[in-house]
């Protein structure tokens, strides 16, 4: 399972949402990985979905390729998981074990134009779980936009 955490106010994440985010979506999800995009953004907050309509219209205009997008206004499953930014990454192997949490890549920058020649953390941390491999980087600082909790 992934978990990605997203803010479509955030230029780190339009930057992945340039075609980077929905490929690794569509061939996590073609690997048998459930893919959850969980956004935490509290109202009147940068990102905030204001229903499930507006939400599916962001996904439907991105070519989002997630199994669900999940709304978290009141930031519990962000608590939960202590997400800090946007994008804020999770792998979660079958025995339910977070196995990776952090970044997505090594380019910490919101240019669409670092994507190519970067390291997907997320892409190689699914490889490692799908061999039945330890995962060789297990964490890594994650980049991008605050996650924008109720009562920050």
């Amino acid at each position: 399972m992934v978990l990605e955490w997203t803010n479509e106010g955030c230029p780190y994440v339009r930057k992945h949402y340039s075609g980077n985010m929905q490929g690794l979506q569509q061939a996590a999800r073609a690997d048998g990985v459930v893919w959850l995009t969980i956004a935490s953004s509290a109202p009147g907050k940068q990102g905030h979905f204001a229903d499930g309509a507006a939400a599916k219209g962001w996904m439907n205009a991105k070519g989002a390729k997630p199994t669900a997008l999940l709304l978290d206004a009141d930031n519990k499953v962000a608590t939960l998981f202590k997400a800090k930014t946007t994008p804020h990454m999770f792998v979660i192997d079958k025995t339910g074990a977070v196995v990776y949490e952090g970044a997505i890549d090594d380019k910490p920058t919101s240019k669409v134009e670092d994507i190519q020649g970067a390291k997907n953390l997320v892409a190689a941390a699914l490889a490692d779980v799908k061999a039945g491999r330890k995962v060789a980087t297990p964490f890594v600082a994650p980049y991008g936009c605050s996650v924008k909790y109720k009562d920050a």
